[in-house]
């Protein structure tokens, strides 16, 4: 089987796999790249290949690092099917709609700058926008369903289990005799929230996701009772607790730790507020696939209960109800998007009470080291919100181990149930990646980086050193992708 990854090779971002199948070319995943300037500038150059040539796209998941450019390829001619699993067909709808708001938004916003000094011309168009959307969303095909084998074309497709995010799935994929495995991303085995990844069969190679293959999260118990602790501090203060996090995964297990917390009594029972259309809407589809979830959750689901509802939850949906919050007196938990905080309605609440010594504000996301939030979490004295300088006196509290992604010792399990396969390391930064090379070497099995764009032989190319020639220096900082 030949592969040329054109997102997601040697980077975290924009994983898009073009595969070689019989009766034409397969994609697995489309996703937009996320960053600084120079890697989203990748999302606007022409794919290598006509999307009208594509048989299928199938996809692991719905992150938009892994379907954001869905959309583009679309409008850019593709017609055929898109395979998916049921809750990532419903969340992508979420995903994709309002990531062309977005986009629109900000076009129009660039556009009004830039016309003041007579330069509009130089403002680029959306990737896409919401009718491009529609006309993608029409061509999802929800049928995969785990351990169940479906044909695309003469190439026999299973999908199983990846226990990331609600839906994610690796695809094995078979033509012939030959059978490679593509992990997508996988689960931490201490969620908290989904199901581990189910053990993948035996396979020839396995082409799987390395953004954590460095490191091993912290333990679950660990990681909770620094939440309990940390809130109970910032109660005390008696200002608001701002908790930037991602709509999908990261919220609804806040939320039902949250309740958790309070229904113990180990927290106080005080407001909190959802600031997020679009988690809000994202959680629909939770109740919808609970049969994904671990034990606790899904027993609740099944009993009529809401699992992601503490008893002072407030839903804040319109603009107008959001900007109230920032005049609302006494300790509140505001939950807001985006989780970097590089855009969102949590950069509102961040320039409302960042300044005062009252407010905690609690990292529970990974920081890109150039972000808003890489900047608090590196201790800077100010940061620049929405155009002004913001003095920074709240409390920054970072609590990690809430990582969705599989670390060193979950990769480590998924591959040794894949026997002895040859391994091609994605999704991970080069630095991480390398690491991770002699721990795969120590345990018998033959690696390599996938190559940026260049077509390999699943089955018989080797590199030097598992390094693709002409590999450029890794620059030392290590990046990860939305969790």
């Amino acid at each position: 089987m030949h592969l040329q990854s054109l997102g997601a090779a040697l980077t975290v971002t924009g994983s898009a796999h073009l595969l070689d199948a019989p009766g034409g070319p397969v994609l697995v995943d489309c996703g937009m790249f996320q960053g600084g300037d120079e890697l989203e500038a990748r999302n606007r150059e022409p794919f290598p290949f006509d999307p009208a040539d594509l048989q299928a796209v199938l996809l692991t998941h719905a992150h938009l690092d892994h379907i954001g450019r869905l959309p583009l390829l679309v409008r850019q001619g593709f017609r055929g099917p898109v395979y998916c699993t049921p809750p990532t067909a419903a969340l992508a709808e979420t995903v994709l709609l309002d990531s062309a708001r977005l986009q629109v938004e900000g076009y129009r916003q660039d556009l009004r700058r830039a016309r003041r000094t007579g330069r509009e011309d130089e403002v680029p168009e959306p990737l896409y926008d919401e009718e491009d959307v529609h006309r993608t969303l029409a061509l999802l095909r929800p049928a995969f369903q785990f351990g169940e084998t479906l044909k695309v074309g003469r190439l026999r497709v299973t999908p199983g289990r990846a226990g990331h995010i609600l839906g994610s799935a690796y695809l094995l994929l078979e033509d012939g005799d030959a059978r490679v495995i593509l992990s997508g991303d996988l689960g931490n085995r201490e969620s908290g929230l989904q199901l581990d990844f189910a053990p993948p069969p035996e396979a020839d190679a396995v082409v799987i996701e390395s953004t954590y293959a460095d490191h091993r999260h912290r333990s679950l118990p660990e990681t909770l009772a620094e939440l309990r602790d940390t809130l109970r501090q910032s109660v005390r203060a008696g200002g608001k607790i701002l908790i930037p996090s991602f709509a999908i995964e990261r919220t609804q297990f806040i939320l039902a730790e949250l309740k958790n917390l309070m229904d113990a009594g180990e927290v106080p029972r005080i407001p909190v507020f959802l600031d997020s259309p679009m988690a809000a809407r994202a959680t629909h589809a939770y109740f919808e696939f609970g049969d994904e979830l671990i034990p606790p959750v899904r027993d609740a689901l099944q009993r009529g209960e809401d699992p992601f509802r503490p008893s002072t939850l407030h839903t804040v949906l319109t603009g107008e109800e959001s900007r109230r919050l920032n005049r609302y007196d006494g300790p509140a938990i505001i939950l807001a998007g985006n989780g970097m905080m590089t855009g969102g309605r949590i950069q509102h609440h961040l320039k409302h009470h960042l300044w005062k010594p009252s407010t905690s504000l609690i990292i529970v996301s990974y920081q890109s080291p150039s972000s808003l939030g890489g900047r608090l979490v590196a201790g800077a004295d100010t940061v620049r919100v929405m155009g002004e300088e913001i003095a920074v006196r709240a409390q920054i509290h970072t609590i990690g181990g809430f990582s969705a992604h599989a670390d060193q010792d979950d990769l480590l399990a998924f591959l040794e149930s894949a026997g002895q396969p040859r391994v091609w390391l994605v999704h991970g930064e080069p630095e991480v990646m390398e690491a991770f090379l002699p721990v795969l070497e120590a345990r018998g099995l033959s690696a390599n980086l996938v190559p940026d764009r260049e077509r390999v032989d699943l089955l018989t190319t080797t590199f030097p050193a598992g390094r693709p020639p002409g590999m450029p220096q890794a620059d030392g900082v290590v990046r990860r992708p939305e969790e």
